[in-house]
């Protein structure tokens, strides 16, 4: 008899399987208000990681967290024209508090440059100030149209960083440094993903920046998904806040400004990159659970086992659960391991223990094989290295088979309608070009040097524009 399916299968509709998959691996539910969501406990688990391992590497830069306001006086969006123009189709706008009219409406925050800078403004007098490097774990407001469980939602948790230096190349620098060696760095060796390096066009571009730089990612589907942007914001928000210095030289002068932002969107890029039709598929080096041990049977010996197991395992330095529920039967169980993509489960009856074995089941490549109970210790390590590292090689490939180098927008537009990527050279494409494809639900997700590197500039000589449909 044929398996029940558990998830509609992504070949058969991949929104639909999005969806099963984060209801049945108990990431997300709907909130109550249009667009919202509740992070249910395995979902949030993962993020807690994702905060950790970004955590880390941000604080390695020299920058410190800290906390600004949810609200912003109405009045600061308008201080730059372009950020206030990019943002406000989606503003969530305060009028009443305390049972009253607000003297001036407060925005609740859709992203934080005004109610930093005017801190900046304070903070900043002398070069001895910079560089000032800020990031703040919050949430932001976006008011969105078409919701999508982590990936489109009107309320969402992300980091935001915010930096003051004092010339251009020491924040140009900076971006780029939390472009590779923050974002690319935990995207690649903790998420396990391939992601692409590049420079959005000025169309693309974050509102009120001189340069964004991306890391794009291809879905299991085809779509990119931006995942994370380091924007160089020049001396724009400097200029509207009169954001000053006092140089060596005794000159006034106006800083130099990076922001910088990754989101819970990585939750979604999680499932859509590495989830299968059996649910999904956790990064070892990420998974806040990375063996779970499961006893088969209500058996005395057995539990004692799977609970010594457990606290071998834990000794060694594995993220372990032991999973003794032996009142919910033991089928039900492993397929909801399987769901919520621990990477390995370790299942052990009493006839594994008359052997000495217990059945390894590898979540990522598949497949069940028995280890003998002595081996756990030395075999686990090295096979939840191997899963990591597979993820990997399986998502550059996907991207490497889907991507085609193509000469004119027809042939972009047929690869992208394929479920694809395409590279065409920016000289080519163009903005005509580009607003061509955008009527046909298409962006440049990025510009690279013919190499695959990131362009110094928009227009320099031989760029490539890496295009798709997009989440």
């Amino acid at each position: 008899m044929a398996k029940p399916r558990v998830l509609t299968p992504r070949a058969e509709d991949f929104p639909r399987w999005y969806q099963d998959l984060i209801a049945k691996a108990e990431l997300a539910d709907n909130g109550p208000v249009r667009g919202t969501m509740v992070i249910r406990p395995y979902g949030y688990g993962l993020w807690e990681r994702m905060q950790r391992e970004m955590d880390d590497r941000i604080k390695e830069t020299g920058a410190q967290n800290a906390y600004f306001p949810l609200l912003i006086p109405q009045s600061y969006l308008t201080k730059e024209a372009d950020h206030v123009e990019g943002f406000a189709p989606e503003l969530a706008v305060v009028t009443h508090g305390g049972g009253k009219e607000l003297e001036e409406p407060a925005v609740v925050r859709p992203t934080s440059e005004m109610i930093i800078n005017a801190s900046f403004a304070k903070w900043v007098q002398s070069y001895r100030d910079l560089p000032l490097l800020i990031n703040q774990w919050a949430n932001v407001v976006r008011w969105e149209l078409r919701p999508r469980l982590f990936l489109r939602t009107t309320e969402f948790l992300w980091q935001e960083g915010h930096t003051a230096h004092a010339t251009y190349e020491e924040a140009r620098d900076f971006a780029a440094r939390i472009h590779r060696h923050v974002y690319a760095d935990f995207m690649e060796n903790v998420l396990a993903m391939d992601v692409l390096l590049g420079r959005k066009t000025p169309k693309e571009r974050f509102a009120g920046a001189i340069n964004t730089l991306t890391l794009e990612g291809m879905m299991g589907d085809g779509k990119a998904l931006q995942m994370g942007t380091s924007h160089e914001l020049g001396q724009n928000f400097a200029k509207a806040f009169n954001t000053r210095y006092l140089s060596k030289g005794g000159t006034e002068e106006l800083v130099w400004q990076t922001s910088w932002g990754s989101t819970t969107r990585m939750i979604g890029a999680l499932v859509m990159m590495h989830g299968d039709d059996n649910g999904l598929r956790v990064p070892p080096r990420l998974a806040a659970t990375q063996v779970v041990v499961l006893a088969i049977k209500d058996d005395e010996a057995v539990l004692h086992k799977v609970r010594e197991i457990g606290d071998v395992l834990k000794k060694a330095g594995i993220r372990v659960h032991v999973d003794d529920r032996t009142d919910i039967p033991f089928g039900r169980r492993a397929v909801d391991w399987e769901l919520k993509g621990v990477p390995v489960r370790v299942e052990v009856g009493p006839r594994d223990l008359e052997n000495g074995t217990a059945m390894l089941a590898r979540r990522i490549p598949g497949g069940k094989t028995p280890v003998a109970l002595e081996s756990l210790v030395a075999v686990l390590p090295k096979i939840l290295e191997e899963d990591q590292a597979l993820l990997l090689a399986q998502s550059r490939e996907r991207r490497q088979l889907r991507t085609t180098d193509v000469t004119t927008v027809a042939e972009a537009l047929e690869a992208t309608s394929e479920g694809g990527w395409a590279r065409i050279p920016w000289a080519t494409l163009g903005e005509a070009g580009e607003n061509e494809l955008a009527g046909h639900g298409v962006s440049v997700r990025c510009l690279l040097t013919p190499e695959g590197a990131v362009p110094d500039a928009d227009d320099a000589a031989g760029n490539v524009a890496v295009v798709a449909r997009a989440y």
